[in-house]
């Protein structure tokens, strides 16, 4: 045991400073969440400096550093598509979402997606069934998205520290719930203020010394120029266009729609922070995008014969031959400070979700803050579980959650946002089938060949402009 913390000891040391400052932020957090809308949304006060910085931090988890980074040694350069669309859509996102939901939100006082929604299309009884079916849907997407964060926290503690994976789980488990359920949403946005910086120290100095032992940049003709490798550089060898296309807007298109993305402006004060917080967003998510997605076709040069692309960057940030043992050890406190990052807003989301839009729709008396703080460590734990024999990769299980926000809550978040007609029905009727669609393609295997993303979210919209059509006027609100 001796032994084992002279060896750590630069990394513990960082690691509970970083835990330190995390629970200094409970306090500010427990202040402000006395009641719903603090718990929530921090009372709708928060500016856009904060907000941006929240933003990136919120969406570049262990999905970015681990799984993304690592999924170039298998794509090769056309992965960095999906960087591209990422950047592109934060921007789109900022400009055409958060204005009109800023004010929508604000005016109706609604604090999740589903209250939008049924604020939006105000039947009296289809409202509920709204409510709930929104609901689940959010809390199962992000229980999937939490079991592949807890996977990638477990991977890094595993590699790096030799804590055994389950270990390594609930100490993630521990951490997350404490700050999260204590200090709501104001305490997760300043501490995704201090992850937000790790981060991107984090990535730049990853991008830095990987390239730099792989040779530089300019090494990279060498394997375009190697007939195995040679595919690296080109579309539709590896993976059909279509297929790589559809798996990068799979994983851009939820930055218009994801509830725990969405939750960022529901808590700006007015709309001059939109103008601030938009280019700390897309700079911030931008440089770290940018700096993690080649690193597995570097890779190459230091990697052999690699089946699992999630333990690329574990294994070369464990290697004294490429990071200096401090170097390593602050970017293990990064990684799980970019895994945290995520946690705490999808937890946060999730509970605030089946608080507001499923107990509340059937339990009215149910204590508001108490309720959702248990809340978060239910979600917490269960993912944790799970995440100790996960279905799938990390990819593979946030791709699939961004598919499902996106096919779901892209037709009446837009358009409800920009377009008069609407109802209930439509909005229910098209999330159905959606996810029919999207899980019959990828069960049939038609994936293989163009991504199931686009049936599905093709079927969705179509349905939802149809049915919005024969709309009565009495049951439409302005969206503006």
């Amino acid at each position: 045991m001796i032994d084992w913390v002279m060896e750590h000891w630069f990394l513990l040391t960082l690691f509970s400073l970083y835990t330190a400052i995390l629970f200094r932020n409970v306090e500010a957090g427990s202040t402000a969440s006395t009641d719903l809308r603090g718990y929530f949304v921090g009372g709708r006060n928060m500016g856009g400096v904060a907000i941006g910085f929240s933003y990136f931090a919120t969406f570049a988890s262990t999905n970015s550093y681990v799984g993304h980074a690592g999924q170039s040694y298998r794509y090769g350069l056309p992965w960095l598509t999906l960087a591209v669309l990422i950047v592109l859509f934060t921007w789109a996102s900022w400009r055409f979402v958060a204005p009109r939901l800023r004010r929508f939100v604000s005016e109706f006082d609604a604090l999740t997606i589903p209250d939008f929604l049924a604020i939006r299309f105000p039947h009296p009884t289809g409202r509920e069934y709204l409510r709930v079916t929104s609901g689940l849907v959010i809390t199962i997407s992000s229980v999937l998205y939490l079991v592949a964060i807890f996977k990638g926290a477990g991977n890094v503690f595993q590699e790096f520290l030799d804590v055994p994976y389950a270990t390594a789980v609930g100490i993630s488990l521990v951490i997350v719930v404490a700050y999260t359920a204590l200090g709501g949403f104001v305490s997760v946005v300043r501490t995704d203020m201090v992850q937000g910086v790790m981060m991107l120290v984090g990535a730049v100095t990853i991008f830095y010394f990987v390239t730099d032992a792989a040779g530089g940049v300019t090494r990279l003709p060498e394997l375009k120029a190697d007939p195995e490798t040679a595919p690296l550089f080109e579309y539709g060898t590896l993976v059909p266009v279509a297929v790589i296309v559809g798996m990068s807007l799979s994983g851009a298109l939820k930055l218009m729609v994801d509830p725990r993305q969405l939750s960022r402006f529901y808590a700006l004060r007015d709309e001059e922070q939109i103008r601030v917080g938009i280019w700390v967003a897309v700079i911030g998510i931008a440089i770290i995008q940018f700096c993690l997605f080649p690193i597995g076709v570097y890779a190459h040069f230091l990697l052999d014969d690699v089946t699992d692309t999630d333990r690329i960057v574990p294994t070369l940030i464990n290697d004294p031959a490429i990071f200096p043992r401090p170097v390593s050890d602050f970017l293990v406190v990064a990684i799980i400070a970019a895994a945290m990052s995520s946690m705490d807003s999808v937890l946060l989301v999730a509970a605030s979700v089946l608080f507001r839009d499923i107990v509340v729709v059937r339990w009215k008396n149910t204590p508001p803050v108490r309720f959702t703080r248990y809340a978060v460590v239910g979600f917490a734990v269960v993912s944790a579980l799970l995440a100790l024999n996960p279905p799938g990769g990390i990819v593979e299980m946030t791709l699939f959650s961004g598919s499902l926000y996106a096919v779901c809550f892209l037709p009446a978040v837009l358009l409800g946002l920009y377009w008069r007609r609407g109802s209930w029905f439509a909005v229910l009727v098209s999330m159905g089938i959606g996810i029919v669609v999207l899980l019959a393609w990828m069960l049939l295997g038609f994936g293989q060949m163009l991504h199931e993303l686009f049936p599905a979210l093709t079927t969705s919209v179509v349905t939802y402009v149809l049915l919005s059509r024969q709309t009565p006027k009495d049951v439409r609100i302005g969206a503006s």
